[in-house]
């Protein structure tokens, strides 16, 4: 019996520019991902940068996603805010929309989400947040893929409501023993050494395990794994991990596209 060749996705959080101000460089990742979360114009994103993002994945055959965060422009949507179920929903439902109605009138199909910043971090340790944001999905757009922090809540919600779920896994953040990111706040929640991300990555799409800042090797599930765009040297490492993980035998795709609508 032949082994199946392994596959992970490799997604990028993208369109979060706004208005006169360019964050990022969508139109140089693109080639080396195979899915793009889009900004909806909460955290980051407008109108026109959202079209334009949604063209360029059309273009790059790169799988699309919704990416609401919370309204937070100034803090870029990654600063905690006391939200309600109810209000997680309401927006979640907000910038699906928008993001969806922009991929249906450029002749796309969208194919997953995944929450931004401290929305996203937030989902991935209280339940009722968690659940608010996967019937947000699962009313508007039952057949898209929820990608959600690997073991989290978000999953967990997703699998109990119906959905198709991807877990996450992060090349350049660092991990606790519950299997939470190390906060941002934190001095070393960031991995800086390219190496250090690549032999991370490989561990967890090859091995399974994850090595957390307590030093302790914990199992985790990559179904998907997050590539940062706004980092100084972020090509160049979308480029290495790129080539990495296919010398490695690994197939890169985003996994089964959603139904037409």
């Amino acid at each position: 019996m032949s082994t199946p060749t392994p596959s992970v996705d490799l997604n990028c959080d993208m369109g979060e520019s706004f208005g006169a101000w360019t964050l990022g460089n969508d139109a140089a990742l693109m080639p080396f991902i195979t899915s793009a979360n889009i900004a909806c114009g909460f955290h980051g994103g407008d109108p026109a940068v959202m079209k334009q993002t949604v063209r360029l994945a059309l273009r790059h055959n790169v799988a699309i996603g919704a990416h609401p965060g919370l309204p937070d422009l100034v803090g870029f949507g990654r600063r905690d805010m006391a939200i309600s179920a109810e209000e997680a929903f309401d927006m979640t439902v907000y910038q699906l929309g928008a993001l969806a109605a922009v991929v249906r009138a450029e002749g796309g199909h969208l194919h997953h989400l995944k929450p931004h910043g401290a929305l996203y971090n937030m989902a991935a340790t209280q339940p009722a947040l968690a659940q608010a944001i996967a019937e947000a999905v699962y009313k508007v757009q039952p057949e898209l893929t929820l990608y959600g922090l690997a073991g989290s809540e978000l999953t967990k919600a997703g699998e109990k409501i119906g959905l198709r779920t991807a877990h996450e896994v992060f090349a350049d953040r660092t991990y606790q023993a519950n299997g939470t990111l190390s906060p941002r706040r934190q001095p070393d929640a960031l991995i800086t050494s390219a190496d250090a991300a690549l032999a991370q990555v490989l561990r967890m799409v090859q091995g399974g395990w994850v090595r957390t800042q307590q030093g302790h090797e914990v199992a985790i599930r990559a179904d998907t794994v997050c590539l940062h765009g706004d980092g100084a040297h972020a090509l160049e490492f979308a480029q290495r991990l790129n080539q990495a993980l296919r010398q490695a035998g690994v197939q890169l795709q985003a996994g089964r596209p959603a139904a037409a609508k």
